[in-house]
């Protein structure tokens, strides 16, 4: 019976974008997808497979082998032959070249997915690209793809992801821990907030790393609230340097909350954990303050409360989809002067080199935002 059932559905690939915030707003389309009966296996890079096996709808992931640059041909003919029969349909997110060659030479009959690269031939159903001065959001962007009338508006993307157990938070912070302290901790989880310092793009998206320091500083010292630092192996560097600016902020000062007995500490988990756990850290967090980055929308998509700093990159575009995510974006503040007619500028490093959209962000402005949050 479940075979017959299976049989029936259309047997659906979808080509995963390789940005982990890309591959959180593409959960819309794929949510679309499956309602509408298409049984759904998702082809995605290794290091955003983790968000699809967050997404009750897919029912397989295949993790490609493939590296950063490169149309590795050969890599992508060995895996198309071992895809060939299994499709009826492939839905290319990204817009490159490469990406509409698996399902080309996996000979899947229907490939769907939008003008780019000199792909014409490689696609069967096209769609067009909106102007750069136009573009819709961009959950709208891959929710178009679905070919329904409606899909180009913006949905709330939804993860499904636990939160960390808490002896694996105890182990994390190590602490001794006995049955009796985990069996409380799960009834009522030790409280922290998740800081992401970094930008894959580039250095133009992030608040400056003493802002995030004295941020977490007053969350450890006002409010007794542990802070996790997030991101990736090459952001490292700049989780030891927050750290290293708290414990210097907090050298020597008792901490004023009365209702949780240990010091309040700084956690920098940079480069020390993969992404699934990394969103099992936001899952269980009171609030997360971040840039615009992937984790944003990771924690957009599991509706927890958080502060998203923009600067370089425009919240129109890229919003984080969540009725608790406040945004800080100075380019939309009439107040301040002189205005920012320079952004979005979407650059990797401020071209004028002044950096006043994420300089001018104050840790006291934000520390309102985040304090109504936690309240």
């Amino acid at each position: 019976m479940r075979r017959a059932l299976d049989a029936a559905l259309t047997r659906s690939l979808v080509i995963a974008p390789q940005w982990i915030g890309d591959a959180v707003m593409t959960e819309p389309l794929l949510r679309h997808l499956h309602t509408r009966g298409e049984r759904i296996t998702v082809g995605a890079l290794p290091w955003v497979a983790p968000i699809y096996r967050a997404m009750p709808q897919v029912a397989e992931v295949v993790e490609f082998p493939f590296a950063h640059g490169g149309v590795q041909f050969s890599a992508r003919r060995q895996l198309a032959r071992a895809l060939t029969g299994r499709f009826d349909v492939a839905y290319v997110l990204p817009n490159s070249l490469k990406s509409a060659l698996l399902p080309f030479l996996a000979s899947i009959p229907k490939r769907v997915g939008y003008l780019g690269e000199a792909r014409v031939g490689l696609l069967t159903h096209r769609l067009k690209n909106p102007p750069r001065h136009n573009r819709l959001p961009m959950v709208g962007f891959y929710s178009a793809l679905s070919g329904e009338a409606g899909a180009g508006e913006p949905e709330r993307p939804q993860l499904s992801v636990s939160a960390l157990s808490a002896s694996a938070y105890a182990d994390a912070f190590g602490v001794a821990h006995e049955a009796a302290d985990v069996a409380a901790w799960e009834l009522s989880p030790p409280p922290y907030v998740v800081v992401v310092p970094g930008s894959e793009y580039g250095p133009a998206k992030r608040w400056p790393a003493a802002h995030f320091a004295q941020l977490a500083a007053q969350l450890m010292q006002e409010l007794g609230l542990n802070v996790v630092v997030l991101g990736s192996s090459k952001e490292a560097v700049l989780g030891l340097e927050i750290e290293q600016l708290v414990q210097k902020s907090l050298s020597g000062k008792p901490h004023q909350s009365a209702d949780q007995p240990l010091q309040p500490r700084l956690l920098s988990l940079a480069g020390k954990t993969q992404l699934s756990e990394a969103m099992q850290w936001i899952a269980g967090a009171r609030a997360v303050v971040c840039n615009d980055t992937g984790l944003m929308h990771v924690a957009a998509a599991l509706n927890v409360p958080q502060v998203a700093l923009f600067g370089s990159s425009s919240p129109v575009h890229t919003p984080p989809l969540s009725d608790v995510a406040q945004v800080m974006w100075l380019k939309q503040e009439a107040a301040y002067q002189p205005p920012l007619d320079c952004a979005p500028c979407f650059e990797r490093e401020c071209p004028l080199g002044h950096m006043r959209c994420l300089n001018d962000l104050t840790v006291a402005r934000v520390w309102a935002q985040l304090h109504a949050l936690l309240k």
